[in-house]
């Protein structure tokens, strides 16, 4: 048995069959760890949602961006966007199955692999971690937000869950809004200020990032310890690179025309195959 973790697929369905079989995927055996956005911006969301459906037994999933902003637009919270490729779900006769599912998959997953390293717990999410959360806080906040996902008034939860501010957890004067921060922390984090403040317009490079920001692996997350390796998405600019010890970039961009790329946690072994046409 083998797990591998796979950077964001944004529907490129193509290439991630093409991965599965470059790793000889085996469904009774393996496992496969997805760190989110599974759907839009690529051309084949629902190939990937209910391939994913199909063999969810053999995954462990986390919620990204763009998986919750399906939910938003299905739900009615928010319009469907010009940019946003996910109509074929819209159209699926499979789509209150697919929602119920989606709104099941949690904000985080942790798991004990042995490894060549030894046993390390492998924690996932789509974003990344706030540095200044340990496990217990990355727990109830998690679980928070996906208790309130299932609930009956979810259509509101999706509508107050854009937008920037507040970045402090100090600036949160209601529920909803340390809701919403909690869900830019764990769905749409990159760059932080030194003050734990969230800065969610840039998304490039490190090395053109302006000089008062830092990438939020920068400011030494407290929930890493010696048996702890990290795992997170979404930031397809680092290319796979964070240069951080036990903190493992999976985006590389595929939907981007660069690559899709899984880590087998066994070894740390990658494989990536480029994107199709």
């Amino acid at each position: 048995m083998s797990n591998y973790a796979i950077g964001d697929l944004q529907g490129c369905y193509m290439e991630f069959k093409q991965l599965l079989h470059k790793i000889s995927f085996d469904i009774k055996k393996d496992k496969l760890w997805l760190c989110g956005d599974l759907i839009n911006r690529g051309p084949d969301s629902r190939d990937c949602l209910s391939f994913l459906y199909s063999i969810k037994e053999s995954c462990h999933i986390v919620l990204g961006n763009h998986d919750l902003h399906l939910l938003a637009v299905a739900h009615g919270s928010r319009g469907l966007g010009k940019t946003d490729t996910f109509s074929d779900i819209l159209e699926s006769p499979d789509l209150d199955k697919l929602l119920d599912w989606v709104r099941e998959i949690p904000f985080h997953f942790i798991k004990e692999v042995t490894t060549d390293q030894g046993s390390i717990e492998f924690i996932m999410t789509h974003a990344g971690i706030p540095p200044m959360w340990n496990k217990a806080d990355l727990i109830k906040n998690s679980n928070e937000l996906s208790q309130a996902l299932k609930g009956d008034q979810i259509s509101k939860f999706l509508e107050n869950m854009y937008g920037n501010e507040p970045n402090h957890l100090a600036d949160c004067k209601t529920k909803d809004e340390r809701l919403r921060l909690n869900i830019n922390y764990l769905t749409r984090m990159r760059y932080m200020h030194p003050n734990g403040a969230l800065d969610l317009e840039n998304k490039g490079p490190i090395n053109k990032a302006p000089k008062d920001l830092m990438p939020w692996f920068n400011l030494k997350p407290k929930i890493i310890d010696r048996n702890t390796h990290l795992l997170f998405g979404h930031w397809a600019a680092l290319n796979g690179i964070t240069g951080v010890s036990k903190i493992t970039a999976l985006d590389t961009g595929c939907v981007w025309g660069n690559k899709l790329t899984a880590m087998r946690l066994e070894d740390y072994k990658i494989y990536s195959c480029d994107k199709l046409n």
